[in-house]
């Protein structure tokens, strides 16, 4: 926080850490209406600096965001039987157990298909899909900033591109992969910033990878994980290729994912640095498995059968081993099929 300078107090009597350590402990659910107060605390509220401070101090709460399937219709009105699904963003809790639904940015019929999440410092970043009307590709962005709790539209995507791999750190969000409009495995990769509102263009993977998985590790690698080339369609590689963050230099891993395992939404790093695949962890979710890390435990969804009931379930990570999968009780307008998801930090 040293780069963060004001002329008055923070709260009036105190010292300035001593404030500054008050509102540090606010939870983010109030960090909306504190930002009300005055200029100071909105500037604060708002800040990056103010973001990784609470971070490092560990008052910051992870939380699942899932592109979920609320049931036929459009997302913000009667479910009606018989229509095409409808998606949405539903916020899942760990520690409060509690479930909360996002509102819909510019769609009235439901998300993008297929649109891809990220999230960084603290604002969830919605990416591309098919428009659920015309099922044409999007280059749309849009944010949701946690603290504000309000969407703005970002800069398009710089190409019509569909089942990439994605993933975010330190206020970046990075792409790679997927195919074009005309069905072409891609081996491009970009960079958006989300404070400059930019878009970049990185150096290119070492082949083409379409329906590709993105994860990043510790702040440090973007992996792209399997995927297939467009002679080669739905037969998934064993490789993948990591992009350092610091270096900005690629290299590929080879068998590190099971060759012919669609890898869509279903990776993960185990506690002993090696990827996991979230639908090998019981036959309960080997059927559109969705995984998402919050901290040492995991949300996995997914069917045990093609067309059976999607089923949640928290998992703890032990380093060798995995526990058993805990069911969650889930309210019903929350029990549909997930498609994809990450984790927030807000």
């Amino acid at each position: 926080m040293e780069n963060f300078e004001f002329s008055t107090e923070l709260l009036p009597g105190l010292p300035e850490e001593l404030g500054l350590e008050c509102l540090s402990r606010l939870p983010s659910t109030a960090h909306r209406l504190a930002s009300r107060v005055c200029h100071r605390w909105r500037d604060l509220l708002q800040s990056p600096d103010f973001y990784y401070h609470r971070k490092k101090l560990g008052y910051t709460q992870k939380v699942a965001c899932l592109v979920l399937n609320f049931n036929g219709g459009t997302v913000n009105g009667p479910k009606k039987p018989g229509v095409s699904p409808s998606y949405g963003i539903a916020v899942f809790d760990s520690v409060s157990q509690r479930w909360d639904r996002l509102p819909v940015y510019r769609y009235p019929n439901g998300l993008p298909l297929f649109c891809q999440l990220a999230s960084s410092e603290g604002k969830l970043v919605v990416m591309g899909g098919w428009d659920p009307v015309s099922y044409d590709p999007v280059t749309d962005v849009f944010i949701y900033d946690f603290m504000t709790q309000q969407w703005r539209q970002g800069k398009d995507m710089p190409s019509k591109r569909s089942f990439f791999a994605i993933g975010a750190c330190l206020g970046r969000v990075f792409i790679a992969g997927g195919h074009d409009e005309n069905k072409n495995a891609l081996r491009s990769a970009w960079v958006y910033d989300l404070r400059e509102d930019e878009w970049s263009q990185l150096g290119e993977m070492s082949e083409e990878r379409d329906e590709c998985e993105g994860v990043v590790i510790e702040e440090d690698e973007f992996w792209v994980v399997s995927g297939y080339r467009t002679e080669s369609q739905g037969q998934f590689d064993g490789s993948a290729d990591v992009y350092g963050l610091k270096s900005g230099q690629w290299r590929r891993v080879e068998g590190v994912w099971e060759p012919g395992r669609c890898p869509r939404s279903c990776v993960g790093m185990g506690k002993d640095g090696k990827l996991v695949n979230w639908a090998e962890l019981s036959p309960a979710v080997r059927v559109g498995a969705c995984g998402i890390s919050l901290g040492g435990r995991v949300l996995v969804t997914g069917s045990g059968y093609q067309g059976g009931p999607h089923g949640y379930y928290m998992v703890e990570m032990k380093e060798g081993q995995h526990s058993k999968l805990e069911k969650l009780n889930v309210p019903d307008e929350f029990s549909g099929f997930v498609q994809s998801g990450c984790y927030a930090e807000i």
